[in-house]
């Protein structure tokens, strides 16, 4: 178990985060520039914290009252930076070698022959980190940190130095490594949901060195708390409400003269929007049954590769952004359709 409890001024703002997360991989999510690496590198030892501490399976490696700050090399953690850091006058063999210090050279070669096998580096040995592909050259790197048998993993952006279309194979052989020769704690930063949903199993949301919403990957997705949140997660429809009652079995939500009905969900005292995921709203014909249908003319259409967004105003009141397959462009555009806010699809968000 890892608990942090941590404070540090920063040049814009201060970083001030509470957590704790247990084994698996936890997404640190958000902006650039928002203290998710400092937080990372306070972790490592590589930075200081002002206050606070910070405790690893018990074990406290930081305590500011109690004045520990445990050396970096001593921590137990692993860290895989963003570009990777390997020694480019090192081989394969001695890059992953290189944190075994302390062990006979019967260890070492041991240790890193079995290292190598588990991360499919056979055969490359010899190799300098300049005659390796970005796969490879990030595959040293995880296997430099897991020889060490580290409590924690700090995996800092490590996909934003690949090319996209070797994203998802990397993400996988990470997932698969991870899996079958890890068992300890993994923080991974990105600033990709994409990613982190794919590759998480919990999230902490980060803005301004705040935390702002911490859970599992799955209910983080499906009801962000506040606007904050939502935006980070990439919600593009962010509404403020005029008024909000409870009404019955649904929540009714009056948007500048248009009631729309949301699903049962608490309410706050400092409730004042509501939000849907741009690929939740629906085109519907004028006789499906259901709440929340409006009429709408479109904006805007910019189509991609597999997905096309459109801009629509709905009743001349909010606008909206949808995404939606390609395939299902002509009809939105040709047929006469609505547009569907499903309540069960809306989610109420706390102003921050």
């Amino acid at each position: 178990m890892l608990k942090v409890d941590i404070k540090k001024k920063l040049k814009h703002f201060q970083l001030d985060t509470k957590f704790e997360v247990g084994t698996g991989i936890t997404g640190i999510i958000g902006p650039s520039g928002c203290g998710k690496s400092v937080t990372l590198q306070c972790l490592a030892g590589l930075l200081s914290p002002e206050y606070g501490e910070i405790l690893l399976n018990n074990a406290p490696l930081y305590h500011s009252q109690h004045r520990i700050n445990v050396k970096s090399r001593n921590r137990k953690i692993g860290y895989v930076f963003q570009n990777y850091a390997l020694f480019p006058h090192l081989t394969v063999e001695k890059n992953i070698e290189y944190g075994l210090k302390g062990k006979t050279n019967v260890e070492k070669k041991q240790k890193v022959s079995n290292m190598v096998k588990k991360v499919q580096l056979s055969g490359y040995e010899n190799f300098y980190p300049n005659q390796l592909s970005g796969g490879q050259q990030q595959r040293v790197a995880l296997a430099r940190t897991l020889v060490t048998e580290p409590d924690l993993l700090l995996l800092d952006e490590p996909f934003s130095a690949l090319d996209h279309h070797v994203k998802h194979i990397l993400e996988q052989e990470l997932l698969n490594i991870l899996k079958e020769n890890y068992s300890g704690i993994v923080l991974l930063v990105t600033h990709n949901m994409e990613e982190a949903y794919r590759l998480c199993d919990h999230l902490i949301l980060y803005d301004q060195g705040q935390i702002i919403q911490s859970g599992s990957k799955d209910a983080v997705f499906r009801k962000p708390e506040n606007i904050s949140a939502a935006k980070i997660i990439g919600c593009k429809n962010i509404i403020p409400v005029n008024s909000i009652s409870e009404v019955e079995d649904h929540i009714k939500c009056d948007i500048y003269g248009l009631t729309v009905k949301v699903g049962r969900q608490p309410i706050s005292n400092n409730t004042t929007h509501v939000g849907i995921y741009s690929e939740n709203i629906r085109f519907r014909k004028f006789d499906f049954p259901s709440d929340n249908m409006f009429s709408f003319t479109v904006t805007e259409v910019v189509k991609g590769v597999h997905q096309t967004n459109v801009s629509i105003d709905v009743e001349n009141i909010l606008n909206l952004h949808v995404s939606v397959p390609n395939n299902e462009v002509d009809r939105i555009l040709k047929e006469e359709v609505k547009v569907e806010l499903s309540p069960s699809h809306l989610f109420l968000l706390e102003g921050q």
